[in-house]
């Protein structure tokens, strides 16, 4: 049998990502695909550098964490999205990666458009974290 968490732990371990991550985060959002692991070198590509919200995420609850608030940017570089890095309040620590697709498209994070024009507002519409037994 696998080691179940309660709901009270998975939301802990959560909201120590947020904190760890720190207040000053950001979202770089590349055209290249997402690489083996945080440790290995940005994807080809950046397209928008995003400072998020000094709370970026919602309160864990249910084994979940949400965006919080608004996540728009104007783009710097034309291009199709096709992954994301979260960086720690250095802007060098990669905390998290995933895929991006338009909204309802499936990815780890949703833009309204994954069609980017130099200076067009891209906005994040769904990221969410889901802890073990979730």
């Amino acid at each position: 049998m696998a080691v179940q968490l309660s709901v009270l732990v998975r939301n802990a371990r959560l909201d120590a990502i947020e904190a760890q991550i720190g207040t000053s985060a950001k979202i770089k959002i590349f055209s290249g695909a997402v690489p083996a692991d945080c440790a290995a070198a940005d994807p080809s590509g950046l397209l928008v550098t995003m400072p998020l919200p000094v709370d970026w995420m919602n309160a864990a609850g249910s084994g979940q964490k949400t965006l919080l608030g608004s996540w728009s940017v104007a783009a710097t570089n034309p291009g199709v999205a096709a992954s994301f890095r979260l960086y720690a309040t250095d802007g060098t620590t990669c905390g998290a990666q995933g895929t991006v697709t338009a909204t309802g498209g499936g990815g780890d994070m949703t833009l309204d458009n994954t069609n980017i024009a130099a200076a067009q507002t891209v906005t994040v519409t769904a990221f969410t974290l889901t802890d073990a037994n979730a």
